[in-house]
C-alpha cells in the first residue's frame, strides 16, 4: 500500500511553462461569447418582428382601400336600382294615365255641356281627384302664347288684336305627369294680320277703358 501524504493535494496539469494563473482566463472566454450571442439573436428577432408589423400594416391598408372601393360600388349601385325603379314606376303611371285621357276628355264636354249631373258627377269628380293625386296636371289656357313644345295647333287664323302667335281656343287640354308631358294641348292659334301695325299696351287699354265708358267722348 501507498502511503498518502497528509496534506497533499493532486493538482491538474499545467503545461510546462504555464503557471495556474494563466489558464483561469482561457475558462472565463466561452462565457463571455455566450452572453453576447443572445443580445444579437433578440436583435435579430426585433427585426424580424418589425418587418413582419410592416407587412401587416401594408395588407390592413390594401384591405381597407378595397373596402372601401367595394362599399363606394355599393352605394352607386343601390343608388342605380332606385333610379331605375322610379324610372320604371313612372313610365308605368304614365301609361296607366295615357289609357284614361279620353274618359277625361269625355267628362270635360259633358261638364262644359252642362250634362255633369247626379250620380255620373260624383263619379266623375272621383276619377279627376285619383288621377290628380297620381301626379296628373292639367294645362293649356285661352289667351298665353303658342308654344310649340306643349301646344299642338289644329286650327290657325289670323287676328288683329295680337301681338304674337297666341292661343284662342283651347281644343283639347294638355296634361303632364311630373316632367313629363304626356298629351300637348290642341289648340287653335291666331297670328297677328299681316302687314298690321303692333298694338300698343296703351292703346289696348284705352281701347278697354272706351268699350266701358260706351266709346271715346266728342269733342
Amino acid at each position: 500500500m501507498t502511503e498518502e501524504t497528509p496534506g497533499f493535494e493532486e493538482q491538474p496539469d499545467v503545461p510546462s511553462g504555464a503557471t495556474s494563473d494563466d489558464a483561469e482566463p482561457q475558462s472565463a472566454t466561452p462565457s463571455a461569447e455566450g452572453a453576447a450571442a443572445p443580445d444579437g439573436d433578440a436583435a435579430a428577432q426585433v427585426t424580424g418582428l418589425t418587418a413582419q408589423l410592416d407587412q401587416a400594416r401594408m395588407a390592413l391598408s390594401e384591405r381597407t382601400a378595397d373596402l372601401q372601393r367595394l362599399q363606394a360600388e355599393f352605394q352607386n349601385y343601390r343608388r342605380r336600382v332606385e333610379r331605375d325603379r322610379i324610372a320604371v314606376r313612372e313610365v308605368a303611371v304614365a301609361s296607366l294615365l295615357t289609357e284614361r285621357l279620353p274618359v277625361l276628355d269625355d267628362i270635360g264636354r259633358a261638364r262644359d255641356h252642362g250634362e255633369l249631373v247626379g250620380g255620373f258627377k260624383s263619379v266623375a269628380e272621383s276619377l279627376e281627384t285619383v288621377a290628380a293625386k297620381m301626379g296628373l296636371q292639367q294645362f293649356g289656357k285661352e289667351g298665353e302664347p303658342f308654344d310649340p313644345t306643349i301646344h299642338e295647333a289644329l286650327m290657325h287664323s289670323y287676328a288683329p288684336d295680337v301681338t304674337e302667335t297666341t292661343c284662342v281656343a283651347i281644343l283639347q287640354p294638355g296634361y303632364r305627369f311630373g316632367e313629363r308631358t304626356i298629351r300637348p294641348a290642341r289648340v287653335a292659334v291666331a297670328e297677328p294680320q299681316p302687314g298690321a301695325q303692333p298694338v300698343k299696351a296703351e292703346d289696348q287699354a284705352e281701347s278697354a277703358e272706351d268699350k266701358e265708358s260706351g266709346g271715346p267722348d266728342e269733342g
